[in-house]
């Protein structure tokens, strides 16, 4: 017998969480897209020494939850190749849902920021929806292979590359590819920002790029 897949479209409830206050005072609003293993709750915590004034911070949560740890933890991952399209298209369906529900005033300038395995929806969620932002963030985390710099050329926004120099999910080569496919996709908006240390958020340099 023959088994078939299929698909079904349907309601479901998703958390995100926040910190600070969106105010006549804020002037970043800053998208962050956590790394595999993260919930949103805990991940937005790295953010909370920018000036709590100035700046209003979203954290989406990956879809799929999964326990850690001999399941004393919990944790959330964004992608698999499993169905990749699909849930791309769901991961940016929830985004907009997000930024609708935040009703965002167009003055405040947009952060998008993606950390490890969050680097894949927050660049998918640029070529495809194509929103204004003052900065794209990129750290410690692999560019998308199907990306081209046409998807990024109506982007005039500030690019940072973000990596340990002591990653180790890297090496050598994979730090030369990965640089060198930033540079093709962004171009003159490109930075590199390399800093000793590991596969970890680099909280003093988020604090300094704004």
């Amino acid at each position: 017998m023959q088994s078939t897949q299929k698909q079904i479209f349907y309601n479901t409830k998703k958390p995100y969480s926040t910190l600070n206050s969106l105010t006549d005072k804020t002037k970043n609003v800053w998208l962050v897209c956590h790394g595999m293993g993260y919930l949103s709750k805990y991940f937005i915590q790295y953010f909370k020494n920018l000036n709590p004034k100035e700046n209003y911070i979203i954290a989406p949560q990956a879809p799929s939850l999964y326990y850690q740890s001999g399941f004393k933890h919990i944790g959330a991952s964004w992608l698999t190749k499993e169905n990749t399209i699909a849930e791309t298209e769901n991961i940016i369906s929830y985004f907009d849902a997000i930024l609708a529900e935040e009703s965002i005033p167009k003055n405040l300038k947009l952060i998008v920021f993606g950390y490890s395995q969050g680097v894949s929806v927050a660049t998918r969620y640029i070529k495809h929806r194509k929103p204004e932002c003052s900065q794209l963030v990129v750290h410690s985390g692999g560019l998308p292979k199907e990306l081209v710099a046409e998807d990024f050329k109506y982007l005039s926004a500030k690019v940072s590359l973000i990596y340990g120099t002591e990653d180790e999910y890297l090496n050598a080569e994979r730090i030369t590819y990965e640089t060198e496919r930033a540079h093709e996709l962004f171009g003159t908006n490109l930075k590199i920002l390399p800093f000793n240390g590991k596969h970890v958020v680099n909280v003093d340099i988020i604090n300094r790029l704004v």
